[in-house]
C-alpha cells in the first residue's frame, strides 16, 4: 500500500516539476534550483539527485494500503493511471476477492484519498470515506484494450491480390 502511495506521490511531484520547469524565470530573492527532471526548451536534460521525504516512488506506491471510513482495510492500489502529460488521473483500487482471484478494480481519483501514517511507525495508508461495499458497487475500471489488427488467412477471395490472375487468362 506504501509502495503505491509513494509512487503516486513521485508521479504527482514529476507532473508538479515539470509545470514548473515552463516558467523561464524564478521569482525574485529565488534560491531554488530549476525543477528537476524536466527539459528546457534549450534541450538540456535536468536531473533529481535523490528523492525528498515527501516524495514517493511508484514502485513502493503499488500495494498501499486503502482504508475505508471505518479505518479498516478495504482494498490495495493495484495501478496508477495517468496522461501523457504525467498528470495522475486515478488510483486504481483492488476490492475483494482472495489472494488475488476474484478481486475487483475501481479507479478512483487522487482527490478522493488523504494519506494517513501507518500504524507503528509502518508505511502511510491512504484513506477514503468511501466504504467496501460502495467500491464493490461501484463500476469496475476497464483498461484500455488496443485494437487487434485484423487477421487475413491468405486465402484468396475475389482475387486481384499479387500473383493473381482472373480466370481464363493466359499463362
Amino acid at each position: 500500500m506504501i509502495k503505491r502511495l509513494m509512487i503516486g506521490a513521485a508521479v504527482s511531484a514529476l507532473m508538479v516539476s515539470g509545470a514548473m520547469a515552463q516558467s523561464s524565470t524564478a521569482p525574485a530573492g529565488s534560491t531554488a534550483s530549476p525543477p528537476a527532471a524536466a527539459q528546457t526548451s534549450g534541450g538540456h536534460a535536468q536531473f533529481v539527485a535523490s528523492q525528498k521525504p515527501d516524495q514517493w516512488l511508484a514502485t513502493k506506491f503499488k500495494g498501499t494500503d486503502v482504508l475505508g471510513a471505518d479505518n479498516q482495510k478495504i482494498g490495495d492500489i493495484s495501478d496508477i493511471l495517468f496522461d501523457k502529460a504525467g498528470k495522475i488521473e486515478a488510483y486504481v483500487v483492488s476490492v475483494g476477492g482472495f489472494l488475488g482471484m476474484g478481486a475487483k478494480e475501481v479507479a478512483m481519483a487522487p482527490s478522493s484519498f488523504e494519506s494517513v501514517p501507518g500504524d507503528n511507525g509502518g508505511a502511510p495508508k491512504l484513506k477514503t470515506s468511501m466504504t467496501k461495499e460502495q467500491l464493490t458497487n461501484a463500476q469496475a475500471f476497464a483498461r484500455y484494450d488496443e485494437p487487434k489488427p485484423a487477421a487475413t488467412t491468405g486465402a484468396g477471395g475475389a482475387g486481384g491480390g499479387l500473383g493473381s490472375r482472373p480466370a481464363g487468362a493466359n499463362r
